[in-house]
């Protein structure tokens, strides 16, 4: 993948750079082939990632169940399989154009 998403069929596949401890929970922007994304919750025993999870999962309008951590449940560097998303924020919907209109 030489891009932060992709799609696998109907499963989005995004690499993430989680950011822990945060201000406020948002997706930011890119950053070489992973999407920043940031919660407010702290890196202790996985609660980051399972907040990272229900946060997206709003994001893309699916149920946490959806949203399956193929890597990284315990480590920054994450790598997410969204099952059907129902929408898509700007940043990805960009890049996902971006990379049809490239491919």
């Amino acid at each position: 993948m030489n891009t932060f998403c992709a799609w696998d069929g109907p499963i989005l596949v995004l690499n993430i750079l989680g950011t822990p401890s945060a201000k406020k929970d948002a997706i930011g922007k890119p950053k070489g082939h992973q999407l920043k994304v940031s919660v407010t919750a702290a890196p202790v025993a996985g609660r980051a990632t399972d907040h990272m999870i229900k946060f997206l999962a709003r994001e893309f309008g699916v149920a946490s169940t959806d949203i399956e951590v193929v890597f990284g449940r315990m480590n920054i560097n994450k790598q997410l399989r969204i099952t059907g998303p129902k929408s898509l924020p700007d940043v990805i919907s960009r890049e996902l154009a971006h990379a049809t209109k490239d491919a």
